[in-house]
């Protein structure tokens, strides 16, 4: 991927800490809608709103969503270890609005703005803290995708990224499957 010049520096040096991310280029394999809970369900397109997906509802609004929680994304790659762990899991199962393929999520930090198709973009505020809805999956999936170190913020935990990352609209317009998804700017 080349960064070119109408991007900020931090973004053309990448992920400022480990380099992991450094000319990183993904791809969103799900785009995702749903009621509330889990889990949501694949839609060929949505359009990106500053409130979130437009269709996609919250069961509890007082807890998920907001400005700050308009999005929800996860890798592809994250699903896949957790099926290694037997868990029963597919794009869109853990209510995630993008699944991704081809961004480590152990890179995703907040403050990191990312482009999402040709419109898009995005502002990863937080981590996920998974709710007891994902125990459908597994009564122990809580403690698998969020250890003591994620309660504290730690982003150096083996399982950062895992539950998920909330990510704030900064540009709207409609993301599709197969749209690429890059680093563009890093909060330093």
């Amino acid at each position: 991927m080349t960064i070119g010049p109408q991007y900020s520096e931090s973004a053309r040096r990448g992920y400022p800490h480990s380099g992991i991310l450094e000319g990183v280029q993904g791809r969103i394999v799900q785009v995702s809608l749903g009621p509330g809970g889990v889990p949501n369900r694949a839609v060929p397109e949505a359009l990106v709103t500053k409130a979130g997906l437009a269709g996609d509802s919250f069961r509890h609004p007082s807890i998920h969503g907001g400005f700050r929680q308009a999005v929800l994304i996860v890798t592809s790659e994250g699903i896949e270890e957790l099926k290694e762990r037997g868990y029963a899991l597919y794009p869109g199962a853990l209510g995630e609005n993008l699944t991704t393929e081809g961004i480590p999520r152990q890179g995703i930090r907040p403050g990191q703005t990312w482009r999402v198709g040709a419109d898009v973009i995005l502002e990863i505020t937080k981590r996920r803290a998974p709710c007891k809805t994902l125990q459908v999956y597994g009564p122990s999936i809580q403690n698998d995708i969020f250890d003591a170190q994620m309660k504290a913020n730690d982003e150096s935990s083996p399982v950062w990224g895992l539950s998920g990352l909330y990510a704030r609209v900064i540009e709207g317009g409609v993301v599709r499957p197969g749209d690429p998804i890059f680093l563009i700017g890093q909060d330093v």
